[in-house]
C-alpha cells in the first residue's frame, strides 16, 4: 500500500499573515487567497528568499488575463505588451481560483509537489539512493543535520543553536524540512560534500548555491497577490525569451553532464541549483530523519544575473557581482541603489524597473540576506523591510528625482561620517595608549591594533544614524544639510565608546582631538543645500 505523502499543494507548510492572524497554508491556498495575505512569516530568511523565487515562477504560470499568461513570452510582441498584460492582471486584484486549480491539478504534475514521492519528490533527485553509496554499496546519506541550517555536522561540529549531534540525530518536521531544502538549493556551500557516482568517477565536492553570501531585494506590496505579480521579472534581454521554459518539477530529471538553457522565467528563477538533495522520511511521513546533500552538476553556472540582486561594479574593472550580504549593514544603507536608475557603481535589480506608478506610493522593500563566506562558513541571516519608499524612485518627475537624490546624499553623508568615526576612535585609542613625543606630529595608526573603541563606537553609531536618516527625509527636513546631524550622532557614539575612560587626562586630550576630526566634516556656510 502506498504511504500518504506530504503534498506541498495542500499541506499547511508556509507560514503567512492571513486576515490579521498567523496561519499556515499550502501552495494552493496561498495562491487562492494571496489577495488576503499580508506577508510571509517564514522564520528562515534564506528559505523565504528561495521560496519567493519559486512562488514568482508559479505566479507566472497562473496569473493571466483571459488566455494570456504572464509567463508566456509568445503572448507579447514586445516588452510594452508584456507590461500592459501585467497591468491588466494587477487590476484583477487576485488570482483566478480556476487557474490555480488548473495548474496544480495537471495530470503530468501528479506527485511532483509531494515532498516524499518515490519517483519525483519536489525539488529532489531520487537517483541519489543508488548514486550516493559507500564502498560496500550501502546507502551513504549526509545526515539530517547537514540539511538543517544552523545545526552542527560531523564529529567535531560546534553546538551553536541546539544540542544536535550526528550520533543522535533529531528528526525535523516535514514542513520545516521543506524550508531547509529550499535554503540548501539556493544558499548551499561549496567544497566537500557526500560523494556521488554517475560515471566511473565518484567526486565528493560541489559548487556554491546560486545565491550564496548574497542579499536579495524584493518589491513588497500590501498584499501577496501584488507582491508575486510584481516579482515576475520582465523578459527584456532574458535568454530563452521565445523558447520552451520549464521549472525543475515540470521536466524529466536532468542529466548532470548536459547543460540546460537558462530560459525565462521558470528556469531563471528555479533551475539554477548547484546541489542535489533527497529527503528520507519517517515511517509516518510527518518528519525527515535523514537526507542526501550532494552536487548536482559541475558544468559552469550561467552568467545571467539574478533579477533580485543589486549588481556592484568592481573598481578595477571586470564583471559586475551581486552585492554581498552583511549582517552588520542595515537595509536603509542600500536604498539609493534601489531608487536611482543606476550608476557606474551599481545597478538596481531588474524587478525594480518599470514599477506601476499607481502602486509605487504603497510599495516597500523587503531584503533577505545570508552572511556567509563563499565556501562553508555561515555567519548570520536576516530579514528587513522598509516603509513605503518606492514612490521616491527616480523616474524623471521633479519631485521623485529630488527625493531619490536626497536619499543618496543622506546615505553618502552617513557613510562619510561613519568612516571618519572609525578613524577618530582609533586615533583616540592611539593617543591615549601610545602618545607621540611631539603633540603636533602626524599620528600613524596601526591597522592591526585598532583598539576597542572603534568597534564600540560604530556599533552605537549605525543605529543612531538610521534614526537621523529617516528624520532627514521627513517634511521640513528636506533642505537640512545632512552632515551635521550625522556628526552629532557620531560624537555621541564616540563618548559612549570611551565610557569612563574619558576621566583619564590622556584620554580626555585624545577625545578632544578625535572630536575635532569629526567636526571637520561639517561644511561651513548656510544650513541649506543644493544638488550639483
Amino acid at each position: 500500500m502506498k504511504l500518504v505523502g506530504f503534498d506541498l499543494r495542500d499541506e499547511p507548510w508556509i507560514p503567512v499573515r492571513l486576515a490579521g492572524a498567523s496561519a499556515r497554508v499550502g501552495l494552493r491556498m496561498l495562491f487562492q487567497r494571496a489577495h488576503e495575505i499580508a506577508d510571509l512569516e517564514l522564520a528562515v530568511p534564506p528559505a523565504a528568499s528561495g521560496l519567493l523565487r519559486i512562488l514568482a515562477a508559479l505566479a507566472a504560470r497562473i496569473a493571466r488575463d483571459g488566455q494570456a499568461r504572464l509567463g508566456d513570452a509568445q503572448q507579447a510582441e514586445d516588452i510594452d505588451d508584456w507590461f500592459a498584460l501585467r497591468a491588466k492582471i494587477l487590476t484583477r486584484k487576485k488570482f483566478d481560483p480556476k487557474a490555480v486549480d488548473d495548474y496544480f491539478d495537471q495530470e503530468e504534475l501528479a506527485g511532483r509537489f509531494d515532498l516524499f514521492d518515490v519517483d519525483r519528490p519536489f525539488l529532489q533527485d531520487p537517483r541519489l539512493r543508488e548514486e550516493c553509496v559507500d564502498g560496500r554499496g550501502e546507502p551513504n546519506p549526509s545526515g539530517v543535520n547537514k540539511l538543517v541550517l544552523g545545526r552542527p555536522t560531523g564529529v567535531n561540529g560546534a553546538v551553536l543553536f541546539g544540542h544536535f549531534t550526528d550520533g543522535a540525530p533529531v528528526p525535523v518536521p516535514a514542513a520545516e524540512a521543506a524550508w531547509h531544502l529550499i535554503a540548501q538549493l539556493y544558499y548551499g556551500p561549496s567544497g566537500q560534500c557526500t560523494p556521488r557516482r554517475i560515471t566511473s568517477i565518484k567526486p565528493g565536492n560541489g559548487d556554491a548555491g546560486p545565491l550564496r553570501k548574497s542579499v536579495s531585494f524584493h518589491v513588497w506590496a500590501p498584499d501577496l497577490f501584488s507582491t508575486l505579480v510584481l516579482a515576475v521579472p520582465a523578459p527584456l534581454d532574458a535568454p530563452g525569451f521565445n523558447t520552451v521554459d520549464r521549472c525543475p518539477w515540470e521536466e524529466p530529471l536532468p542529466d548532470p553532464a548536459v547543460p540546460a538553457a537558462l530560459t525565462w522565467p521558470g528556469r531563471l528563477l528555479t533551475g539554477r541549483a548547484r546541489h542535489a538533495a533527497l529527503l528520507v522520511p519517517s515511517a509516518d511521513h510527518t518528519a525527515v530523519t535523514d537526507a542526501y546533500i550532494t552536487w548536482a552538476t559541475h558544468l559552469p553556472p550561467a552568467a545571467t544575473p539574478d533579477p533580485y540582486v543589486v549588481l556592484d561594479m568592481p573598481k578595477a574593472g571586470g564583471a559586475p557581482y551581486a552585492r554581498p550580504a552583511d549582517g552588520q549593514r542595515a537595509l536603509w544603507r542600500d536604498l539609493d541603489a534601489l531608487l536611482l536608475k543606476g550608476s557606474t557603481q551599481s545597478q538596481r535589480p531588474r524587478t525594480f524597473e518599470d514599477l506601476p506608478r499607481s502602486l509605487r506610493p504603497a510599495l516597500r522593500v523587503r531584503a533577505y540576506g545570508f552572511h556567509q563566506d563563499g565556501q562553508q562558513k555561515d555567519d548570520s541571516w536576516y530579514e528587513a523591510t522598509t516603509p513605503p519608499v518606492l514612490g521616491w524612485q527616480q523616474d524623471g518627475t521633479p519631485e521623485n528625482e529630488e527625493m531619490a537624490w536626497r536619499v543618496a546624499r543622506c546615505h553618502q553623508a552617513a557613510e562619510e561620517v561613519g568612516d571618519r568615526l572609525h578613524y577618530a576612535a582609533r586615533l583616540a585609542w592611539k593617543l591615549t595608549t601610545d602618545p607621540p613625543d611631539d603633540p603636533t606630529a602626524k599620528v600613524r595608526l596601526d591597522a592591526k591594533k585598532p583598539g576597542p573603541w572603534a568597534g564600540r563606537a560604530l556599533a552605537r553609531y549605525w543605529p543612531a544614524a538610521e534614526g537621523v536618516f529617516w528624520h532627514l527625509l521627513t517634511p521640513g527636513q528636506i533642505d537640512v544639510a545632512p552632515h551635521a546631524p550625522f556628526v552629532r550622532a557620531a560624537l555621541g557614539a564616540l563618548d559612549e565608546a570611551l565610557g569612563s575612560a574619558r576621566a583619564d587626562v590622556r584620554a580626555a586630550r585624545a577625545r578632544g582631538r578625535a572630536r575635532a576630526t569629526l567636526r571637520a566634516l561639517i561644511p561651513a556656510g548656510p544650513p541649506s543645500e543644493t544638488r550639483t
